[in-house]
């Protein structure tokens, strides 16, 4: 990449470009975006967001469009604002502001265009139970049913029947933080959230990915009292319950998950025990085991990674210590 980065976020969009967005270093917040072409291997410099952001989630809609809402900023912290790409011109503009500034949040865009904003951290540091939608036809947000607990840091997958399940995350009781196992679902044609079981361990920072079949593999992540997990577990949508699966071979949490051509879950980086990994593995949904796979070429935590058109999966970014942010970007 042009730009040493942690925190960004990459989109696919739909002429298989990859967007990366803003993210951070140790002196700096970025609004700065670039674009990874697959069939060249380059990286070119895009228009810039208009406010810096680390934090913030992204949502492609119906119309190809890039929206961005919400993050850090170090301007405006955990601030309302979004904005959208046009990736025909290269070019950002402002839309309609979120009720609330939120940072640490979901957004998904459900089967009716819209897009839900779930949860995240307010201005305060407080984990925030809310939920808001955007109308891409208006450029505006509306409230929605809050969650039934506050969250951050949690997972939002959507289901085939286009419900969406978040699990897990950090919430909040008085002073403290509590790390979570519940999950609920979000049925866009009701407004409503309902219960979804709980997990089998609390965690954050973990991944959730969509299998073929329509379960969630859900993995890694921190648990209670700050413990690294390996353990990975199954949602079913059809029975509203989980399983737990096997287990990964290491520890890790801010790692990345990405689904391959094959079915299979690839694993990759992230962070245990207080140092960041190079190791990879590979998720089996039909045996429901772990396997280990070639390691990337360095050690990185907080990056991204996209599975792009050709069936390669892009990684990029991150850091390799606390001080040492990466540019770098591998293929697997």
């Amino acid at each position: 990449m042009n730009v040493a980065r942690t925190g960004h976020i990459a989109s696919t969009l739909a002429n298989g470009l990859v967007l990366v967005t803003g993210g951070e270093n140790s002196s700096n917040y970025y609004n700065s975006a670039e674009l990874y072409n697959s069939s060249t291997g380059t990286w070119t410099i895009t228009g810039s967001m208009n406010a810096t952001r680390v934090g913030h989630a992204v949502s492609i809609l119906a119309n190809g469009s890039v929206l961005v809402a919400g993050g850090l900023s170090d301007t405006s912290p955990y601030f309302n604002s979004a904005e959208l790409y046009n990736p025909s011109t290269g070019t950002w503009t402002t839309t309609g502001s979120m009720n609330v500034g939120r940072y640490r949040h979901t957004a998904l865009t459900l089967a009716n265009g819209k897009v839900l904003v779930a949860g995240g951290t307010d201005i305060n540091g407080v984990p925030l139970n809310s939920a808001e939608l955007y109308n891409p036809s208006t450029g505006t947000w509306t409230t929605t049913v809050n969650m039934s607990i506050a969250r951050s840091d949690h997972t939002a997958s959507t289901l085939a029947n286009g419900s969406v399940l978040i699990a897990g995350g950090l919430s909040s009781s008085g002073s403290y933080f509590t790390y979570l196992n519940s999950a609920e679902l979000y049925n866009p044609s009701t407004g409503n959230w309902t219960t979804a079981g709980s997990m089998s361990a609390t965690r954050y920072w973990h991944t959730a990915s969509i299998l073929a079949n329509g379960s969630v593999l859900v993995a890694g992540g921190l648990g209670d009292s700050s413990t690294y997990l390996n353990s990975a577990e199954l949602y079913n949508p059809l029975t509203r319950t989980w399983t737990t699966t096997g287990s990964m071979s290491s520890t890790r949490y801010v790692h990345t998950a990405s689904i391959l051509a094959n079915g299979a879950v690839l694993v990759a980086g992230g962070t245990s025990g207080g140092r960041p990994l190079n190791s990879a593995e590979l998720y089996n949904p039909s045996t429901g085991t772990w396997t280990t796979t070639v390691n990337m070429s360095i050690a990185r935590n907080g990056h991204i990674a996209t599975t792009l058109a050709n069936g390669k999966v892009l990684v990029a970014g991150g850091q390799s210590n606390s001080s040492n942010f990466l540019n770098s970007a591998e293929l697997y």
